[in-house]
Parts: C-alpha cells; sequence; structure tokens
C-alpha cells in the first residue's frame, strides 16, 4: 500500500492525521487514515459520494462531539497538539479551525453584523477597530466593493454566491489559521463558483485550505495537493498534478477517468 505520509518538514504542516479512525454507532465510516497537511496550501479530498470526505473534514474541528454515537481512535494533531485532549478548548479549536458548509448560512442580521457576529463573542473592541476588520474580511472575500454600501441591509438580500462569499468573510473576520470548506460551490451557479474558486487560490497566502469537493475538474484547478478517499480509507495523496496526471495506483486513475464511481 501506497505510504500516506507526506514528506513535508515539521514546520511546514500545521495539521498531521495519525491512524484516525471513526464510526457512527459502530458502524465504521473512516478507517486508520493517515497524512499531513501543509500550510499555506490548499488540500483537496475527493472521492465518491459516502467515501468519508465531509466526515473527515468535520472531525477536524471536532463537530462530531454533537453526535453521541460517534467513537474514534488514532490522533489528530493541530499545530502538535492533539484535538482531543482534555485540555483543549473546543471554542478556540473551532475559531483556529473555520468551517464553511454546502449551502450559505447567513444570519437573519445585516452584512454588518453578519461579519462582526464572532467579533463580538470574543472581546470588547473600539468600533473603528471593528470596521477595519470587518473591511478587511469582506475585502479578502472578494465581496467589499459590492457590499459596501448597503452594509447595514439584511444579508438574505444578496446573491446566493455572495452570501457564501459573506460566509466566508465571516468566517475569516475571526483569523482563523485554517479554513475547511465543505463543496462551498457545489449550490451555486457557474459565475459563483469561478469568483470562489478565485477567493479560494488568493486565501492560501493568508491561511490554510482544505476542501472537500465532487467535482473533480475544480479539484484540479485549485488545489495543490489531493487526497483520495474511498469506503473511508485514504487511497492515495500527492501533488495535484501528480494524482491526476500520473497517479500511483490504478484505483485513483479509474476513478479519475470516470471508470470508477
Amino acid at each position: 500500500m501506497l505510504a500516506h505520509v507526506m514528506p513535508f518538514s515539521a514546520e511546514r504542516t500545521c495539521l498531521n492525521i495519525e491512524d484516525f479512525s471513526l464510526a457512527y454507532a459502530g458502524k465504521s465510516a473512516l478507517h486508520e487514515l493517515t497524512l499531513s497537511v501543509p500550510r499555506h496550501r490548499v488540500t483537496a479530498f475527493i472521492g465518491p459520494s459516502g467515501c468519508g470526505k465531509s466526515t473527515l473534514l468535520r472531525a477536524i474541528n471536532r463537530l462530531h462531539d454533537l453526535n453521541e454515537s460517534v467513537t474514534h481512535s488514532g490522533r489528530i494533531t493541530f499545530e502538535g497538539e492533539d484535538i482531543h485532549a482534555d485540555r483543549m478548548n473546543v471554542s478556540e479549536l473551532r475559531r483556529r479551525i473555520g468551517m464553511v458548509f454546502q449551502t450559505p448560512n447567513p444570519f437573519p442580521m445585516s452584512i454588518y453584523e453578519n461579519v462582526a457576529f464572532g467579533l463580538r463573542l470574543q472581546k470588547r473592541m473600539k468600533k473603528r477597530q471593528r470596521d477595519d476588520i470587518i473591511e478587511w474580511a469582506l475585502t479578502s472575500a472578494a465581496l467589499w466593493d459590492e457590499v459596501k454600501e448597503r452594509l447595514h441591509k439584511s444579508a438574505w438580500q444578496l446573491s446566493g454566491g455572495q452570501q457564501q462569499r459573506l460566509v466566508i468573510a465571516r468566517t475569516l473576520a475571526v483569523q482563523p489559521d485554517i479554513l475547511l470548506l465543505d463543496e462551498p460551490a457545489s449550490a451555486l451557479d457557474p459565475i459563483s463558483t469561478l469568483k470562489i474558486e478565485e477567493l479560494i487560490r488568493n486565501l492560501k497566502s493568508q491561511l490554510t485550505l482544505i476542501l472537500v469537493t465532487h467535482n473533480m475538474q475544480q479539484a484540479a484547478r485549485v488545489s495543490d495537493y489531493t487526497a483520495f478517499l474511498h469506503s473511508g480509507e485514504l487511497i492515495e495523496y500527492g501533488p495535484t498534478d501528480q494524482v491526476f496526471t500520473n497517479p500511483r495506483l490504478r484505483r485513483t486513475e479509474n476513478y479519475i477517468t470516470g471508470r470508477m464511481t
């Protein structure tokens, strides 16, 4: 079997998954996954529906804690710290590892208050400082120019693509180290999808991104590294160009060429 740990130096990685398994009510969903995620790069998880992509993404910021039937073994370490250690502050972990879901979920409040939401929960700050962070987050999400004249209008008045970029801005405002993206463009039109893809490429200068996508062309366009999962197992992991043009394993080639679904 292919060695799954990429030969990244310790200072290049921000997240390490070691022999990690997860089950729902005793039914295996992930089986002994091992991989390292390099910082300031885009890593894509690809594979057929039900292969474990989103399950792994949710495990990285402990969303499975909300489900009592979930059990796990192995380790996930973030900046050298076991995310399941007793001393781990889960709220702080989820701030540092933000997540954007498939369907945009802006809050029923203004554009400004959506982005300010996490800032208000974190700490008191002067309005000028908060305004500067909100402008920075909306600019980073490629949305500022489109909304700067209507910051106090309802976020629900935005288009679907704008709402998704607003959610990304809301996540960026609290300055995460990692951004998890669970099929962020699957519900969007082609033009909005292209904007999200351009945003992903631009954001890696600021933070690390992990993208779950069913769209292999999208993974090829935006990611630096690609992990192929199937039936809860990691089949192949490597630089995106290598995985898509010269995969090491026949199973990977069969999936990418459509001979396996």
